[in-house]
């Protein structure tokens, strides 16, 4: 009589056990879970692209410092960006031709002068 309480009690838990586990699966199957776990991931994924970013970006800027520094290159708040990005001779003679040019730029120029 106890061997077959016991058994019978094992197979009902075990049924409420398997209804319960195959109900889960069947609401995680259903489109809306469907599409909140993909929204879910997506989220994730920009996130981690996001992070990926910025990882680069810092990355980017170390080694623009680096190579800056090996070369020489160190940017002067006060000069052009344009002139700020060569190396300390090759500055100046763009400087100097930047100043001929804004000298050159008020005098108005008539080709027929030249003939």
């Amino acid at each position: 009589m106890f061997r077959r309480a016991f058994w019978f009690t094992a197979g009902a838990a075990a049924g409420v056990w398997a209804t319960t586990k195959v109900n889960r699966q069947l609401k995680k199957l259903t489109p809306e879970s469907l599409a909140a776990q993909a929204a879910e991931k997506a989220v994730e994924a920009g996130h981690r692209l996001k992070d990926f970013a910025l990882d680069v970006k810092s990355g980017m800027s170390q080694r623009e410092d680096e190579l800056n520094d090996a070369l020489g290159l160190h940017q002067d708040p006060d000069l052009p960006a344009s002139v700020t990005a060569l190396p300390a001779p090759r500055r100046l003679r763009a400087l100097e031709q930047d100043q001929t040019k804004n000298h050159f730029s008020k005098v108005t120029y008539n080709r027929n002068e030249d003939h």
